[in-house]
């Protein structure tokens, strides 16, 4: 993964301000949830946004970031932004997946009749 700078780090949201804390945005242009940490591009989750629902497709920390937790602190970030929205959730990707399955408090976002298909 490379350090991609554009436009669209101009139109941000931040849900995380503090600056010994990563910063995740979602970055719609991009169709992810990115987090940010030590200035940096660690991570992200790829989504498909349907009017109802948001699919996420793919999970991702770059290698140099690994084991400090960032890749719970983008899911959190992204289901609670998600959560706000009013939108279900459909987790496709293993990772979201398995974070869904050890927070059952985040297990509502899953539409009751799509939880066996995702095994939860």
């Amino acid at each position: 993964m490379h350090n991609r700078r554009d436009h669209a780090d101009r139109s941000w949201r931040q849900n995380v301000t503090s600056p010994t804390k990563p910063d995740v945005v979602d970055n719609p242009d991009a169709k992810r949830f990115e987090i940010r940490a030590d200035g940096e591009l660690a991570g992200f989750a790829e989504y498909r946004l349907r009017p109802k629902s948001i699919a996420f497709v793919h999970t991702e920390i770059d290698s140099r970031f690994e084991g400090r937790g960032l890749g719970s602190a983008l899911v959190r970030t992204a289901l609670d932004d998600v959560r706000e929205r009013g939108l279900a959730v459909l987790p496709y990707c293993p990772f979201v997946r398995r974070w869904i399955s050890t927070h059952p408090d985040y297990l509502d976002l899953v539409p009751v009749d799509k939880r066996a298909e995702f095994g939860l």
